[in-house]
Parts: structure tokens; sequence; C-alpha cells
């Protein structure tokens, strides 16, 4: 297929043509691995400024979308790429092959920093998903802290640079520019522009921090130099979105059981106890009612109700034979799912599952917002969500739609969210708006301008 890149998309290809550091906060769907391969491709074969490139990806997008990406696009299908994942002697012989890029997924960088030691081999290094990198204790950010100084050049690619705000921006901008503008270390960028918000008075334990006053502005300017930002519906004609709630209302005698558990943090049962020792148990808990279902302290599963099966099952029928993707938070709703649809649900598990759905070949599909969350184009096959478990994390929410409303897809989008009245559910939904909000302030502010349009 020819490649005709949207003026945006040359904007963008070209900051990583001419910057040695780059975060692009591309909007889902606008084609940032088409971008970045495009000008991999010039910095390795026209302009001979780079020698051997490694991209960082989530295990589903390292195992098929860059590779995929190559084979669609006439003037990349030259570009050999390596595949740097499975077992260690995959992985080895993976690195001995002659490619001009090695793609491996995140939780292995540890690995491969630990095996090249001093002998770093590679000058530039893409992150697609810059965002997984927001935690500074995680062993995949101090490994690849380790090896930045022998990094010439490095891109970050992104759509949710913050999910939970700006406090998450510290390790990823470190990761570019290894400090100069946002401060050497944490503490010292937490410092200078937030101060505590809740903490422990007693032991004096901070839980979470705001932002001073102006440090939000003072640190849009400070990254704006390195960092752009371009959202699909500024550059694109997006397909319409329409986003359904569906509540449904659970029995006296199931709310009474999640009023108990909400109160007491416990429900007795004769075959075991459904207990939770602390606030963040007991809101996977409650979560876990509201979806029907709940784990005991056996690990056993105590159904509750099944209310948002029966609504499920309602919008199933009235797709009328249309693809679904449906979103689950635990594994006794996939196997609860699984029971509804009768054998006609499936995982996408590998590249063939990923293909089969695209050609319209798969009715239902079932899915954790984490492992489809990043990378796979799945437009092509439907335009159906529905969110049976929901998340609290912003990042997973926004990515995961995202594999159905994005550039390509030529159908109305429809995102159903199936909410149990009355419980954490709604505080979910509440808490989802409020944190899209402050996430797109970011993206505005370190927006992109061409030719003096936003």
């Amino acid at each position: 297929m020819k490649y005709i890149p949207h003026k945006y998309q040359e904007y963008a290809a070209n900051l990583i043509l001419d910057k040695p550091i780059c975060g692009i906060f591309l909007g889902l769907g606008m084609g940032k691995t088409i971008i970045t391969l495009t000008a991999i491709d010039e910095l390795l074969h026209d302009r001979f400024e780079t020698n051997k490139v490694l991209v960082i990806a989530p295990l589903r997008v390292a195992e098929d979308t860059w590779g995929r990406e190559c084979i669609k696009w006439d003037h990349l299908k030259h570009l050999k790429i390596s595949k740097v994942l499975g077992p260690e002697k995959n992985r080895i012989a993976a690195l001995k092959s002659n490619a001009d890029i090695y793609v491996i997924n995140r939780e292995n960088v540890e690995w491969l920093v630990e095996h090249y030691k001093t002998k770093w081999p590679f000058d530039m290094v893409v992150i697609d998903e810059l965002s997984s990198f927001k935690s500074a204790s995680a062993k995949r950010f101090k490994a690849l802290r380790k090896v930045r100084p022998l990094i010439k050049r490095i891109v970050g690619l992104t759509g949710t640079p913050a999910p939970n705000g700006l406090i998450d921006l510290w390790p990823q901008i470190y990761l570019l520019d290894r400090g100069e503008r946002l401060g050497k270390t944490l503490g010292g960028y937490r410092d200078r522009y937030f101060e505590p918000d809740t903490k422990n008075y007693q032991t004096g334990v901070v839980y979470t921090y705001k932002l001073k006053l102006e440090s939000e502005a003072a640190i849009y300017q400070k990254i704006s130099d390195i960092c752009v930002s371009m959202k699909a519906q500024d550059y694109l004609q997006m397909p319409e979105r329409i986003d359904n709630f569906v509540h449904v209302e659970m029995s006296l005698k199931e709310k009474a059981l999640y009023e108990q558990l909400e109160r007491d943090m416990l429900i007795p049962f004769a075959e075991g106890d459904i207990d939770a020792v602390n606030a963040a148990a007991l809101s996977n808990k409650l979560l876990q009612m509201a979806n029907g279902a709940v784990y005991d302290e056996f690990g056993e599963v105590r159904k509750i109700h099944h209310r948002k099966l029966d609504a499920l099952e309602t919008l199933w029928e009235a797709a009328n034979g249309k693809p679904i993707l449906v979103f689950y938070a635990y594994k006794h709703d996939k196997a609860r799912l699984s029971e509804l649809f009768k054998g006609k649900a499936k995982e996408l598990n590998t590249s063939q599952d990923i293909t089969d759905w695209n050609a319209g070949k798969l009715e239902v599909v079932l899915a954790h917002p984490a492992s489809t969350g990043h990378g796979l184009n799945l437009q092509a096959g439907g335009s159906i969500i529905i969110w049976f478990g929901l998340t609290w994390s912003l990042e997973l929410y926004l990515q995961a739609n995202g594999r159905l409303y994005r550039q390509g897809q030529k159908e109305t989008v429809v995102i159903h969210h199936i909410v149990t009245a009355g419980t954490i559910d709604e505080d979910v939904i509440k808490a989802l708006s409020r944190k899209e909000v402050g996430q797109m302030t970011l993206i505005d502010a370190v927006k992109a301008r061409m030719g003096g349009q936003q």
C-alpha cells in the first residue's frame, strides 16, 4: 500500500528527524507507528545518522503491530524487523540476527540491559507507550536509566502521558532528557512543583500531592521544546462516537449484601467469608460485587447477582449480529461471560485472532483492557464496545476505547457502559471523567502548532 501522509504525520516525522530527544503525544489512531517507522527508515538509509534501533513496546504490540506495519506499507517493506520475544534462547538468537529494528516487550527491558551491560549497541531507542515508564520505582525504568547515557536518539510515544496527573511525568521526561528540564530526581521535582494534599498527620506519611500555584504552567513550559501533542479530532475526520450508560439495579437482598461489605468490610458465608483488609481491597471487592460475583477468602467465586449479565445479553441481541468487543475486569467475569455466550465468544490471543476479527469472522470478543489496551488496530472488525467491568485507570480506558474509535473506522462507534446503580461503579465513571479533563489540559498545553494553526 502506498503511504500518503497527512500533514500532521509529516510534521511529526520531521520532529523525530530533527530532534535527538522527542516526546510525541499522539491521539489514538493517528498512526504513530507509521510516522516513527518512516523517520527511522530515513535516519537509517538516507541520512545514515542511526545504526541500530530498539523499539520497546507492550507485548502484543511487539508481537504484531510493528512488523505488520512494515509489511503493509510499500516504502517500508525493505525494513528488517527482529522480534526479541519468547524464551531466552529465542531472544538471544533474535539479537544476533541482522536487522534494522529490534522490537522487545517492556517486561524484558531489565533482562536486555543486563545482557549487554556496558556494551549497549542501540544508538536509537523508541519507547512505544512512554506512559508505561511512569513509575520511577519500576525495574524497567531503573534498567533503562542505566543505559540512557549510551543512547544518542530517543523517542517517546504515547497518547496518555499523565493519566493520573502531572506527578506521572517526571520518570517519562527523565528518560528523554536525563533530568535537564524537570530535575534529576523525583523528590526534587515533587518538592519544586507539588505540595502535600492528603497525609497521615501522626506519621507524616503523604498519600497524595497537589500542584502548587502556577506549577502547571511552569511544567508545560519546561517540556514544550521537546514534547508536542496532537489530538485526532483536530486533524482527522473521526467517526461519530456515542457513549451510552446502561444502569442496572440490584434487588434489595443483593443490595443489602453489597452495603454490608461496604460498611463492615466482611460478609460471612458458611463456605468462606468475603472480607476486605483495607480500603484498596474493599474497592476491589465492591467492584467485583457490582459485576455480580466476588472471590471469597479461599479464592472461590461467590455469585451475587446476574443484573449485568442480563443487560449485556440485551445489548448483544440489540447488536443483531454485529461484532461486539466486551471488556471484563476479573477472571470470574470472563468465566460467566463465556457461559453466557455459549462458545461464541473468543479472546484475541494470536495475530490470527486479530486478523479474523478485522475480517469480520468473530461475533463476540472478550478482552481485558490491560491486554488489548495499546497499539492494536481493531477498527476494521467492529464498532461496538461494551464495558462489563469498569476500570479506575484512565490510561487503560482511553487506550481500550481507542482500539475501535480511531482513524480508519467507518461506522459510528457506540461505547456501552454497564453501571450497577448505587455502587462503586458510579464513582469510577465520575473519576474517569475528572481525570480526562486533567489529561486534556496537558495535551492542549503542548499541542503542536503547524503554520500557526493548532
